[in-house]
């Protein structure tokens, strides 16, 4: 028996935010007094609240969705409102979907319209494809047409995401530039076109340090203006995300509450930010940095399985033993030359740290 749509949302497990958050949208949006861009469904304003958070006169609390620079997110925003598609560039786990996802959610109300890039992204997912039975019985019609969510959006006013544009190969990334640049998708088979109306916009998010990168054309590049979300500015500022995502995450899956184990997940934070920088946080010791980009997404993804863990087989807190082989497993990807940078920082900066004795002991049981 299939489950009613509206239970299905109520038992997603990872809910489309328009869903997730649709009481704080709909409290903006009573709220919001200023003027909206056409088909928008908040002001600029509004969306850069819903964004970064605010309590409203009313009393409504808006939660941050983004922890950052302001400004990042209101040149974001502005750039929607114009002719000029967003580029969100940054290195792996900075966020870039989700604020992509919470931005299209904000401005149109729909998350949905979203082409996933890979390095097997063909053509026809930002441009159409064809029912190829009906094509087959009665030729190219507008029936046997299958819109793309890019014309999808171009016909409704709405905004269109494409994630991961770098793994899509350069030849079909190239099939952005007259949508972006005329506005217009020409469907030749038909002698027609589709126009974009006004609202319409696109979301692209990128980074340059993955491997499948294919670099953009100078061209498409000069269609986006381009945002870099750089990694969190200060340690308490990355807890203070991880805490946040790993609590929204918790809920969902009936995990206990992340507070419990703040000094375990403020341990893993730690450990990620001093193996990236290549450096301890007091400056004093220099450090071997892994192959891995040891991201704040990853330091969510272990302090989550930790927390699956500790309620499952152990008593409901976060310890030492629930997150150690998580983070063996975010820093050892190249079991030779990683695994040597993991134990040569356990020894040099985990040992002889102060209050870190279990967390140690706990690493050096799964480092076999």
């Amino acid at each position: 028996m299939t489950m009613p749509e509206n239970e299905q949302r109520a038992e997603a497990l990872r809910p489309h935010a328009e869903d997730a958050f649709a009481h704080e949208l709909k409290a903006l949006a009573a709220a919001d007094d200023r003027p909206r861009p056409t088909r928008w469904k908040l002001s600029p304003w509004a969306v850069a609240t819903y964004l970064l958070g605010g309590t409203l006169d009313d009393g409504t609390v808006i939660t941050p969705k983004y922890v950052g620079p302001r400004r990042i997110v209101e040149v974001a925003v502005t750039t929607l409102a114009t002719d000029r598609a967003l580029l969100l560039l940054g290195v792996p786990g900075t966020a870039k979907t989700w604020v992509s996802e919470h931005l299209a959610a904000a401005v149109s109300g729909d998350s949905t319209l979203l082409v996933q890039g890979t390095a097997g992204t063909p053509e026809e997912a930002i441009r159409y494809g064809w029912n190829y039975a009906r094509l087959l019985a009665h030729g190219p019609s507008r029936e046997a047409l299958v819109p793309s969510p890019v014309m999808r959006a171009m016909a409704d006013g709405m905004t269109a995401r494409v994630e991961e544009l770098t793994r899509i190969p350069a030849d079909v990334q190239d099939t952005l530039i007259t949508v972006l640049s005329e506005k217009t998708l020409p469907i030749p088979e038909l002698g027609e076109e589709v126009q974009a109306v006004r609202g319409f916009n696109l979301i692209a998010t990128a980074n340059d340090r993955d491997r499948g990168v294919n670099e953009l054309s100078s061209a498409l590049r000069r269609r986006f203006n381009t945002v870099v979300l750089p990694l969190p500015a200060t340690a308490d500022a990355e807890v203070d995300i991880v805490a946040r995502r790993v609590d929204q995450m918790g809920r969902a899956l009936d995990l206990p509450a992340a507070p419990e184990g703040l000094e375990e997940l403020r341990r893993v934070v730690t450990v990620f930010r001093e193996l990236r920088a290549g450096v301890t946080d007091d400056g004093r010791t220099k450090v071997k940095s892994p192959s891995g980009t040891l991201s704040t997404a990853e330091a969510i993804s272990v302090v989550t399985g930790g927390l699956a863990l500790a309620a499952h087989f152990g008593d409901g807190v976060l310890r030492p033993s629930d997150v150690a082989a998580g983070i063996l497993g975010a820093v050892v990807r190249d079991p030779a030359a990683d695994k040597v940078v993991w134990q040569e920082y356990l020894e040099a900066v985990v040992r002889e740290r102060d209050g870190w004795k279990d967390f140690y002991r706990a690493c050096r049981e799964v480092t076999v």
